[in-house]
């Protein structure tokens, strides 16, 4: 605060004060409170809110274990909830895109940290910037014309005698897991790379000059530096990805839906916006859960993910 004054005075420092609050209280606290108290409640027609029928309870929630449906697992078919079948198979797969971002990140982002040269950085970035000036459903979209039976890469693969028929891509998880990573890997190149540019290259000439292998110092030495940047990455990965809509939406099968377009379907088409907010809150709180687990695994705090 007294940095903030020094620097600012008071005029600009209660001005970013007073933004922050707005944002927060308004544009997240508030709307966050609303659909939780608004997923007790049951959908009802307008003449009957407020009255002997509007009362509070779990049966919103309490949706998502109907319509049992057959699941394969390891080999063992169980009966499992069609919805809490999606819910988990969400989870799951933000995890894997998460996981995946994070092997394709990290080598890059070691690259452009510790190797690359400072007059080829700024054309780098510049190349990995021109993704992000498409938008998300552009990008989307070409991924589906790319995954498509007649699309590029089938008539590539078959060109070169990789296949010798059409693959369908767009089946299940897998094009919204490609295109989920190719959105988001960004997001964990860029805070991998923070964390790595400010380790003293001192500590693995260090580690080199002991003899330590490679595989060692990006274990023992590079790695624990970059958790902060780790960490900050999954989590914005995994809640970007367990919240997409465009993607699943645009490039979704009929085994792969996301659990955002139950929650679209429910408030859109069958316009029962307290258990879609009951699904939202869910999805919410589950999500919660899984970062807080990954910053105790980690070992890092809010604050050094904020860095």
């Amino acid at each position: 605060m007294d940095n903030l004054v020094r620097r600012y005075g008071w005029g600009l420092t209660w001005t970013f004060i007073g933004l922050t609050v707005f944002w927060m209280a308004i544009l997240v606290i508030l709307p966050d409170f609303t659909m939780l108290e608004s997923s007790f409640r049951p959908y009802l027609p307008v003449v009957d809110v407020g009255g002997p029928k509007d009362f509070y309870s779990f049966n919103n929630y309490s949706q998502i274990l109907g319509n049992d449906v057959d699941w394969s697992m390891f080999g063992v078919h169980v009966q499992f909830p069609a919805r809490m079948k999606v819910f988990v198979l969400t989870l799951l797969y933000s995890a894997v895109v998460t996981f995946i971002t994070f092997v394709l990140a990290y080598p890059l982002s070691y690259y452009l940290a510790k190797i690359a040269s400072p007059k080829t950085l700024p054309t780098l970035f510049l190349l990995l910037f021109v993704p992000l000036w498409v938008s998300e459903v552009l990008r989307s979209f070409a991924w589906y014309i790319i995954l498509t039976l007649k699309g590029p890469l089938n008539e590539f693969l078959i060109a070169i005698g990789v296949l010798s028929t059409e693959i369908r891509w767009i089946d299940g998880y897998s094009p919204v897991i490609v295109t989920l990573v190719y959105t988001y890997v960004l997001f964990m190149l860029f805070p991998l790379y923070n964390a790595m540019q400010s380790l003293d290259n001192n500590q693995i000439e260090a580690a080199n000059d002991l003899g330590a292998p490679s595989w060692r110092i990006h274990w023992r030495v590079i790695l624990p530096h970059a958790k902060p940047g780790i960490a900050s990455g999954a989590v914005m990965v995994f809640m970007l990805s367990a919240g997409s809509l465009l993607v699943p939406a645009i490039l979704n099968s009929t085994t792969g839906n996301w659990f955002t377009q139950t929650i679209q379907s429910i408030m859109l088409e069958q316009q029962d916006w307290n258990t879609g907010a009951a699904f939202a809150f869910m999805l919410l709180l589950a999500c919660t859960l899984v970062v807080s687990l990954a910053m105790r695994v980690f070992g890092v705090k809010l604050s050094d993910i904020a860095k």
